[in-house]
C-alpha cells in the first residue's frame, strides 16, 4: 500500500504499525497484565499483614501466597511474550521501512546517487533502521509499561495515606520536567552521532573499495588519516551524546535513591503522630521498589526514543524526495501500439535541438545538438575527454532529462514512454563493467533473470566467453568475487556482452566498452561486439578510433556542440579535427 509521507512523522511511524497490529496489541496486554501484577502484590502483603498473620489465619495466608507465585510465574511467561513477539513485531516494522526505503532509493534519480556516497547510503538502511525498530517495540512498551505502574501504584497508595503519596506525587514531576529539560539536548546529539556514523560508514567503504589502489599508490597512512578524522569526529559527538544521557541518566538515579530517604522522613514523622503505621510505610516501601523498574524504563525510552527519532527523521528525509525522471500520467509501452497489440522497435533515434546542464553547473555540457539515427545504424561518437559524448548517451534512457530539445525512439518523445520499456530496450556496455558477487552464470543471467541454463549458455558463446568459463573449476558457477575481480578485464567485459545478448535490445549503446583493455583483448573482444550490433541500431563511444573505422558514420562532439559528421573516409577528406585526431592516435599506435 503507497504512503503519504507528507504527514506529520507521527503518523508516518504510527502508519507501518498498522499491517501488524496484532502483534502490537499482543505485547502492550501481556505488558498490563504484568504491571498490574506489580501493583497488586504491595496491597495483597498489605492486606496480609493487616488480617492474615494478626488473625492467624495461617492456612490462607499460604494459599495467597501460592496464589501470588502462580501469578509470578505467568507475569515470567508475559515477559517471555513481550520478549520474543514484541521483537518480532519490531523485526516486521523494520523489515517493512528497510523494504520502503530500498525501493525508493532504486526511484531516485543519478544526481541523487552522484551526491550521496554508498556507506552513508548503507548506514541509513541499516544502522537508522535498527534505530527505529527499537523505537518502534521498545518505545510504547517501556511507556506504556511505566505509565500504567506509576500511576496505578500512585493511585492505590493515595487509598493507602494520601498525605505522603502526595509528597511522592510532588517529587515525580520533577524528575520529569529534568527528563524533557534534557530530551532536546538528546535529540541534537543523537542526531549528530547518525551524520558521524554515515561518514565512517563511507571512509570504510571508501577504504575497503579502493583498497587496491591505495595499496599500488602506498598511500594507506593517508586513507587512515581521513577515517581517523571521521572516527575522531564520530568519537566526540558520541561523548557529546552520553554526556546528555549522562546529565539525565544521573538526575534520574538521584531521585530513585532520595525516594527512600523522603518515604522514610515522611513516614517517620506520620507514624510519630499516629496518622501512619508500619504495615503502611512498609506497603509504601514496597511500592518504591516497584518504581524503580518503570522509571528505568522511563530512562531507557527516552535513551530508545532520541536515537529512533534522529533515525526516523533521516528515514523520511530520503522517502521524501521525489525523483524528478517519473513516468507521465498515460505514459506508453515502447514495444506495444495504442491498442496494446506487441510492435517491434525498430530503434530510430531522433535527437533534436538538444541542450542539457547539470544541476549545479551554470555551463551546459551538451548544446543544441540535432542528431538522427536510423534503425540499425551504427553510429560512433568521438570527440576529446569531456566533451559531452557520454552524457549525450546518458540522456536516450532517461538517466537525466533533457533541458531543452527532445528525443524520440520510433517517432515518440521517450518522455511520453514508461522508463520501464524503454530501458529494457536500451542496452548499454560500459568501460566499467559492474558483476555482483555471485555465479557467473547469475551475472549473465541478469540481462534476463527469467532465461534458462542454455540461453546463458548461448549468450556466453556469442560473447566468445564460453570456452573461458568451461575452463574454470566450477564453470558456470564459478564465483566473480567482489566486482569481478577473479575475473580479467576482458572476462568482465565478455560477462557483460552475454548479458546484452541475453537481453536482447533493438538499441545498443557501447560507451568506452574497450578502453580499459590491451589491444589483443580488444580485438578479440571486437569481433563479439560486432555480432552484438548486428541487426541493432548501435551508439558506440570510443577514444581509439580505429575500432570505429567500420561505423556507418561518425559524429564528431566537442564542448557540447557536434562539429563534424560523416563515414571516416568522408571526415578524413574534410580535414577537420576527426582527421586530426585520427592522425594523432595513428601516430601514437592506436589507430
Amino acid at each position: 500500500m503507497q504512503k503519504d509521507f507528507s504527514k506529520s512523522k507521527l503518523k508516518i511511524f504510527l502508519g507501518y504499525f498498522r499491517p501488524h497490529i496484532g502483534l502490537f496489541i499482543l505485547d502492550l496486554s501481556c505488558a498490563l497484565i504484568a504491571s498490574l501484577i506489580d501493583i497488586a502484590f504491595p496491597l495483597v502483603a498489605r492486606h496480609a499483614m493487616y488480617n492474615m498473620l494478626p488473625n492467624q489465619a495461617y492456612a490462607t495466608f499460604f494459599h495467597v501466597m501460592v496464589i501470588v507465585a502462580v501469578a509470578f510465574v505467568l507475569r515470567a511467561s508475559l515477559n517471555y511474550i513481550i520478549t520474543y513477539w514484541g521483537h518480532m513485531f519490531g523485526v516486521l516494522v523494520e523489515a517493512d521501512l528497510r523494504d520502503d526505503l530500498f525501493t525508493h532509493m532504486q526511484k531516485l534519480d543519478f544526481e541523487f546517487f552522484n551526491k550521496n556516497r554508498t556507506g552513508q547510503l548503507l548506514s541509513r538502511i541499516t544502522g537508522d533502521l535498527f534505530e527505529i525498530t527499537e523505537m518502534s517495540h521498545h518505545g510504547p512498551e517501556d511507556l506504556f509499561i511505566a505509565v500504567v505502574t506509576i500511576v496505578g501504584a500512585i493511585i492505590v497508595m493515595f487509598t493507602v495515606q494520601w498525605k505522603l503519596a502526595l509528597v511522592i506525587l510532588i517529587i515525580l514531576p520533577i524528575a520529569i520536567i529534568i527528563v524533557m529539560l534534557n530530551r532536546r539536548r538528546m535529540i541534537r546529539t543523537s542526531r549528530m552521532v547518525k551524520e558521524r556514523l554515515a561518514e565512517i560508514n563511507g571512509e570504510v567503504e571508501s577504504g575497503i573499495s579502493g583498497v587496491r589502489t591505495s595499496k599500488a599508490f602506498a598511500n594507506e597512512e593517508e586513507d587512515y588519516e581521513k577515517f581517523a578524522k571521521a572516527n575522531d569526529q564520530f568519537k566526540w559527538s558520541k561523548c557529546e551524546n552520553y554526556r546528555a544521557f549522562g546529565m539525565f541518566a544521573s538526575s534520574l538515579e538521584f531521585f530513585m535513591c532520595i525516594m527512600p530517604v523522603v518515604i522514610m522522613a515522611f513516614g517517620g514523622w506520620f507514624i510519630m503522630k499516629d496518622d501512619m503505621n508500619y504495615i503502611d510505610l512498609i506497603t509504601f516501601y514496597l511500592y518504591i521498589s516497584t518504581f524503580i523498574t518503570p522509571i528505568r524504563k522511563l530512562a531507557n525510552f527516552m535513551e530508545t526514543f532520541m536515537n529512533g527519532w534522529a533515525g526516523l527523521t533521516r528515514f523520511i528525509d530520503i522517502m521524501r524526495m521525489e525523483p524528478e525522471i517519473v513516468d507521465r500520467e498515460g505514459a506508453a509501452v515502447l514495444g506495444m501500439d495504442e491498442a496494446g497489440d506487441s510492435a517491434p522497435v525498430r530503434g530510430a533515434i531522433d535527437i533534436e535541438n538538444v541542450s542539457f546542464t547539470y544541476e549545479g553547473n551554470e555551463v551546459d555540457v551538451i548544446k543544441d545538438i540535432d542528431l538522427h539515427i536510423e534503425p540499425g545504424e551504427t553510429l560512433a561518437i568521438v570527440g576529446p575527454s569531456g566533451g559531452g559524448k557520454t552524457t549525450l548517451c546518458h540522456l536516450i534512457p532517461r538517466f537525466y532529462d533533457v533541458d531543452e530539445g527532445s528525443i524520440k525512439i520510433d517517432g515518440r518523445d521517450i518522455r511520453d514512454l514508461t522508463l520501464r520499456s524503454l530501458r529494457k530496450n536500451i542496452g548499454i556496455v560500459q568501460q566499467d563493467v559492474y558483476l555482483f558477487p555471485d555465479t557467473i552464470a547469475e551475472n549473465i543471467r541478469y540481462g534476463r533473470t527469467d532465461a534458462s541454463d542454455e540461453e546463458v549458455y548461448e549468450a556466453a558463446r556469442k560473447a566468445e566467453i564460453y570456452d573461458d568459463i568451461m575452463a574454470m573449476p566450477q564453470q558456470f558457477q564459478s564465483y566473480t568475487g567482489e566486482r569481478g575481480v577473479r575475473l580479467s578485464g576482458g572476462q568482465k567485459q565478455r560477462v557483460s556482452i552475454a548479458r546484452i545478448f541475453l537481453k536482447n535490445p533493438p538499441i545498443l549503446i557501447l560507451d568506452e566498452a574497450t578502453s580499459a583493455l590491451d589491444t589483443v583483448t580488444e580485438s578479440r573482444i571486437q569481433g563479439a561486439f560486432d555480432k552484438l550490433a548486428e541487426g541493432r541500431t548501435t551508439i558506440i563511444i570510443a577514444h581509439r578510433l580505429s575500432t570505429i573505422r567500420n561505423a556507418d558514420r561518425i559524429a564528431l562532439i566537442d564542448e557540447g556542440e557536434l562539429k563534424e559528421m560523416g563515414t571516416h573516409e568522408e571526415l578524413m577528406e574534410k580535414g577537420g579535427k576527426y582527421a586530426e585526431l585520427y592522425q594523432y592516435s595513428e601516430g601514437n599506435g592506436e589507430a
